[in-house]
């Protein structure tokens, strides 16, 4: 067992690295397929972009899969037809990853897309995860295994859940810089060398480095979470020369930080290249609700329980919505909002959306919150 959580550890930790790397989507998508078949062994991994508000696939990258036309079969049998473990079943459930052979009772041909397309293929049981954050779903990745190999079992689905985080941190940061580069003006990007120095920046990082500030430091070139967002960054690829080595647990480079304005941030930071002096990335877009829901969690001392719901409140859930999420009743639902209103002193869900942006207890939150993993 201690071999084995080694072993998810390190697994884990290089997932993190590659969700710094800035990689292009293919190289991305092929390098986390592999690391992921360390710990999850399969024959083969889809990986798809998606439309954040209709979970329609925008793009597919898949290492040993079905062909082009079944996969498109697969995508109509998706949005048309009842299966097990549906990518819109996954968005509901508590855990975002599952195994067709958990969904089906062990009885794969349960599946209508088991049936028809994947035994044909020469394929068993499959693994989906759903790729989302608070801003939407981002991607779907599945890994499957071929005829006449084991089932995924409960272990390797915990974990598959517990990395989706880190992958669709990944998945997002390389959209967010293709659309920076393609000159998106709603993201800002700056482009650092080793030395901190500003080697490139778009109109959009421009302006929030004003809203940002100095703070009045002297000799203060940047805001200190670019730097410090970019030093994170690198030192996921190894401790600066005569550093001790990082500790097991790799952190992703991302920060939230208040500009002068008043307004949230989401700072990310992303290795361009390699070498001794390797250029980062740092991207800069507006925080959602979604994203600033654990401020104001730490702030009012909320409960685990009363944590998601305003989570999902701030993703802009129904309490109906909420109540099946959770698995819970929509009167247990309520309880916990009445809670949590009278513990932030809000009237109203509207209410409770403002005061993720508006508390003055957040901005004693703001150093803490710069080391939250996304």
């Amino acid at each position: 067992m201690a071999h084995t959580s080694a072993a998810h550890a390190r697994v884990r930790d290089e997932i993190v690295r590659l969700a710094h790397r800035g990689s292009p989507m293919p190289e991305f998508a092929r390098a986390v397929g592999d690391a992921l078949a360390r710990a999850v062994p399969a024959e083969g991994t889809c990986l798809m972009t998606t439309d954040p508000a209709t979970m329609l696939p925008t793009a597919e990258f898949v290492e040993n899969g079905l062909p082009a036309a079944e996969l498109l079969r697969l995508v109509e049998i998706e949005v048309r037809e009842p299966d097990f473990n549906s990518w819109a079943q996954l968005a509901r459930a508590p855990r975002p990853a599952g195994s067709l052979s958990g969904a089906t009772a062990g009885d794969l041909d349960r599946s209508l897309r088991q049936r028809e397309i994947r035994r044909p293929g020469g394929f068993s049981d499959e693994l989906r995860v759903m790729l989302g954050d608070g801003t939407g779903t981002w991607g779907q990745l599945t890994v499957f295994r071929e005829a006449g190999r084991p089932y995924f079992t409960p272990a390797e689905v915990e974990f598959a859940a517990s990395i989706a985080g880190v992958v669709t941190d990944g998945l997002r940061r390389g959209l967010l810089l293709g659309g920076a580069q393609a000159g998106d003006d709603d993201v800002g990007l700056l482009v650092l060398d080793a030395d901190d120095g500003v080697r490139m920046c778009n109109r959009a990082a421009d302006h929030l480095l004003d809203e940002l500030g100095t703070g009045g430091r002297a000799g203060a070139r940047l805001p200190l979470v670019i730097s410090s967002v970019a030093r994170q960054a690198r030192s996921l690829f190894g401790p600066a020369p005569g550093a001790a080595p990082e500790p097991a647990g790799a952190r992703p480079a991302r920060a939230r930080a208040r500009t002068r304005t008043g307004r949230w941030l989401i700072v990310r930071g992303s290795l361009l290249d390699d070498g001794p002096d390797p250029q980062v990335a740092v991207m800069l877009e507006a925080a959602r609700p979604a994203e600033m829901a654990p401020l104001m969690v730490d702030a009012y001392g909320f409960t685990d329980s009363e944590r998601r719901v305003t989570e999902l409140v701030a993703r802009g859930l129904s309490t109906k919505q909420i109540a099946a999420r959770l698995r819970v009743s929509s009167y247990t639902v309520q309880d916990h909002l009445k809670s949590i209103f009278a513990k932030s002193g809000s009237g109203s869900r509207g209410d409770l959306i403002a005061r993720l942006f508006l508390d003055h207890h957040a901005v004693s939150l703001t150093s803490g919150a710069a080391a939250d993993a996304g």
